[in-house]
C-alpha cells in the first residue's frame, strides 16, 4: 500500500524529524521469519541489528516510521547511568545488581560509539560530555551527582566550581549558578539520523523492515503467530519493543509500564553558547538541553508544571503550560539569552516504572516471546546493550544474567499509583 510522506512543516514535528525525515518502512510482509521484532524505536532497531548481524532471519514491524515515538522526539543525549542516583540503586537492588545494571548503560554507551563508527552512521555523534548545573540553595559551591561509588568505575565524572562552569559556557552565568559537575563520557547526537542509521545497517545485514500495526500475538506450538493490518506472520521468537505502548500487546504491564509525556522545543540557530549537553533541576522533574550543529538549541523538561506531571498521558502534543515554562529556563539562568526565538515545539512519550528500572522478561502466557520497556528516559544508553542481550536470549533460548534484575515479578516493581512515584 502507498506510504504517506512525513510532513516536515507539521507544527508539532520534532526538530530531529523536521531536519532528517524518518524512514517509513515499505515492502510486503513475509509469511515467516526466525524472529520478529515489534516496534521501530531504540530497542527495536538495536535488537533487530544484533539479530541480523548474527545471521538470524529477522523482520522488524513498525506501524508508523522508524523512531516515531520517544527516540525521535527526545533531547538527543547519550548519557550513562540509570534513572536512579547510584546509591539509591544500591539500596534498591543491592550492590552487585546495581553495578551490573550501571554497566549495562555504560556498555550501551560504548556500543553506540563503536557501531556508529563501524557502520559509518552520519548522525553528528559527539563525545561532548554532560554539564550539570548546581544552583543556590541546592548544595553549595561545588556539587555533583551522588557519585561517591562511581569514581572507580571509569565514569569520567568531575566536580566543578562556578568558574569552571563559566569556562564551558559562552554566556555570562546568572547569579543562581554556583557550580556543577561534568561527565566527560556522555554524548550528543541527531536522534533521527542515528536511529535511521541503525535501521539501515540492520537492513544491509539482512533484516527486513515492514510497516505494519500489530493487533495480537499468540503461541501456536513451535511458533508465535503475529496478526497485523498487513496480514499474518509466524516466527520462532518475538521481541515486543513498544515501550510506552507495551500494555497494548502485553496487558499484564498495564499500570507497571506507564506512558509519560515529555515536552521539548527548539530555538532558532544562534552563535555557539553550549558545547556540551546541559542538565539542571529547576523543577522536580528536571531540565536539559544541547546546542546542535546548526546552532539550534533543543531544550526540554518542566513536566512538574503539567497536571499530574504528564504521567499517563498518551497524546504526543505539546501544551502551552509546559512549553511556556521551558521558554523561561535559559533567560532565568543566563540573562543575556533573553532574546532567543522558538522555531518549533513537540512532545513524545517516554515510559516509566515505579522503581525507575526497565522491564525485560518473557511475555506471560506466550512462549518464545519477550517484552521490554519502561526506560524512564534512559533508553538511548540502555538500547544498544539490552538489544544485544535480547538478541542473545532469542538465539540461545536462555536468559542472560544481566537481565535477571529486570524481571516482571521483581519485588520492587509495583503499579504506578501517583505522579510523585515517577
Amino acid at each position: 500500500m502507498p506510504q504517506p510522506a512525513i510532513d516536515p512543516n507539521h507544527d508539532s514535528l520534532s526538530y530531529w524529524h523536521a531536519t532528517a525525515e524518518p524512514i517509513v518502512p515499505g515492502g510486503p510482509l513475509p509469511r515467516t521469519a526466525d524472529a520478529v521484532v515489534i516496534g521501530g524505536g531504540m530497542l527495536g532497531c538495536w535488537t533487530t541489528y544484533w539479530l541480523a548481524r548474527a545471521g538470524v532471519r529477522v523482520v522488524l514491524l513498525e506501524r508508523t516510521a522508524i523512531g516515531w515515538g520517544a527516540t525521535g522526539r527526545n533531547g538527543g543525549f547519550l548519557v550513562g547511568g540509570t534513572a536512579l542516583p547510584y546509591p539509591r540503586l544500591v539500596e534498591l537492588v543491592g550492590e552487585e545488581a546495581a553495578r551490573s545494571l550501571h554497566q549495562v548503560t555504560m556498555d550501551g554507551q560504548a556500543l553506540a560509539y563503536r557501531i556508529v563508527a563501524e557502520e559509518e552512521i552520519a548522525c553528528d555523534l559527539r563525545r561532548a560530555g554532560t554539564l550539570g548545573l548546581a544552583l543556590d540553595g541546592a548544595g553549595g559551591d561545588a556539587v555533583g551527582p551522588d557519585d561517591s561509588l562511581l569514581h572507580g568505575d571509569g565514569t569520567g565524572i568531575e566536580r566543578l566550581h562556578r568558574d569552571d562552569v563559566q569556562d564551558l559556557i559562552a554566556a555570562p552565568l546568572g547569579d543562581r549558578i554556583t557550580g556543577g559537575w561534568y561527565a566527560s563520557n556522555d554524548g550528543t547526537l541527531h536522534s533521527s539520523r542515528y536511529l535511521a542509521g541503525v535501521a539501515r545497517a540492520a537492513e544491509r545485514r539482512g533484516a527486513t523492515i515492514v510497516r505494519a500495526a500489530v493487533s495480537s500475538i499468540a503461541s501456536t506450538g513451535d511458533a508465535v503467530r503475529i496478526v497485523t493490518d498487513e496480514g499474518v506472520i509466524e516466527a520462532g521468537q518475538v521481541v515486543i519493543a513498544l515501550n510506552a505502548w507495551s500494555d497494548t500487546l502485553v496487558p499484564e504491564l498495564a499500570g507497571l509500564v506507564v506512558p509519560v509525556r515529555g515536552q521539548i522545543l527548539a530555538y532558532q540557530p544562534t552563535a555557539t553558547v553550549f558545547r556540551s549537553a546541559v542538565g539542571v533541576d529547576l523543577t522536580p522533574t528536571g531540565e536539559y538541553w544541547q546546542q546542535v550543529a546548526d546552532g539550534s538549541i533543543v531544550i526540554g523538561g518542566c513536566r512538574a508544571d503539567a497536571p499530574d506531571a504528564d504521567v499517563g498521558v498518551r497524546d504526543m502534543v505539546p501544551t502551552d503550560q509546559v512549553t511556556g515554562r521551558i521558554e523561561r529556563i535559559l533567560p532565568d539562568l543566563f540573562p543575556e539569552l533573553a532574546d532567543l526565538r522558538v522555531s518549533r515545539r513537540w512532545a513524545g512519550l517516554m515510559a516509566f516504572t515505579s522503581d525507575r528500572l526497565p522491564v525485560v522478561d518473557l511475555v506471560p502466557g506466550v512462549e518464545n516471546a519477550w517484552v521490554a520497556g519502561g526506560f524512564n528516559g534512559h533508553g538511548m544508553t540502555f538500547g544498544p546493550r539490552l538489544g544485544q542481550l535480547l538478541a542473545e536470549a532469542v538465539r540461545s533460548g536462555g536468559t542472560p544474567g544481566a537481565l535477571e534484575p529486570l524481571r516482571i515479578g521483581r519485588p520492587t516493581l509495583r503499579p504506578v499509583t501517583a505522579p510523585c512515584s515517577v
